[in-house]
């Protein structure tokens, strides 16, 4: 059984800026709080098989301080509350067996939690991120502060308010009959391809930012155009759109700054691939949508 694509499952009934401002102060006060842990980038896990990032309230007495909160949502009656500390918050942890620091790739791949809460961590994740990168205010330049229980920065200097962001990206399966074209950066792991992506630019349809990113990538025309499904991707604050495109042309003119290599693959090979089994490429991890979006159209 394929494993579901990672960070989209979440059973939160979110909390957002319309509902109660003081939501984060009543959760700070319900003993049924349970508390997602983050000291810097690294999730901290109660241990077990799985483990669990939905740690109990009092293990904030563990810290000399925190820096923000986020009051994420309900989870059943529980409410949940994201909490960011400073990276070094986490040696007092990473010395208790009771206790896991992990970071959060490693958690989805390692499945060190229920899938379940990986949506939850990349929710805290992006939240807790983007407080720590907007102290200040884009209109002025004053220091802003958290309101409306962590879904939103204020400027008392100007009156501007600040919502937290993510930055829409398109990552596609180019298609040619039974082939299709995937690329390699110098990043990845050793033997992998996986599709092209690239950041939506202002004022452009998806489907136009597929056709404009796989020419720039690979020189490669494109056509009609699907989507296919979506994944958040918290590193810091993605959303990737998964589409399957097809090509008009056929020859590769790979840019060298972006891309080290792209080729076509036969659906032979992507099998190979997919199943571990190829002896010269790999396909991208089951965790991201890439190995999600070849895998269907290995299906097809």
């Amino acid at each position: 059984m394929t494993r579901p694509i990672a960070y989209i499952s979440n059973s939160l009934v979110r909390h957002s800026a319309e509902r109660d401002p003081d939501a984060l102060a009543k959760a700070a006060r319900d003993p049924r709080t349970a508390m997602i842990l983050l000291a810097g980038d690294l999730p901290v896990l109660q241990a077990g098989e799985p483990g669990t990032s939905l740690l109990p309230a009092s293990v904030l007495s563990r810290l000399p301080a925190h820096q923000e909160q986020v009051f994420l949502g309900i989870l059943g009656e529980r409410p949940v509350v994201a909490t960011l500390a400073a990276p070094e918050a986490a040696e007092p942890f990473q010395d208790d067996p009771a206790f896991a620091v992990v970071d959060l790739r490693s958690i989805a791949v390692r499945g060190l939690v229920p899938a379940e809460e990986l949506g939850m961590l990349a929710m805290a994740k992006s939240l807790l991120d983007w407080h720590r990168r907007h102290r200040f205010c884009a209109n002025c330049g004053a220091p802003t502060q958290p309101a409306q229980a962590g879904f939103r920065r204020d400027c008392a200097a100007c009156g501007a308010q600040h919502f937290p962001r993510t930055d829409p990206v398109v990552i596609m399966l180019i298609t040619r009959g039974d082939k299709c074209l995937m690329g390699r950066q110098p990043r990845f792991a050793e033997k992998m391809y996986s599709c092209l992506a690239g950041f939506l630019e202002p004022g452009e349809t998806i489907e136009d930012a597929v056709r404009r990113e796989t020419f720039e990538e690979a020189g490669i025309r494109v056509g009609a155009v699907r989507y296919l499904t979506s994944q958040p991707w918290p590193f810091p604050s993605n959303i990737m759109i998964g589409c399957i495109g097809e090509a008009l042309t056929d020859e590769i003119a790979f840019d060298g700054e972006e891309l080290e290599d792209a080729r076509w693959f036969s659906k032979d090979d992507v099998r190979l691939m997919l199943e571990g089994r190829h002896e010269h490429f790999a396909a991208p991890a089951p965790i991201a949508i890439a190995n999600h979006i070849v895998r269907e159209w290995v299906k097809d």
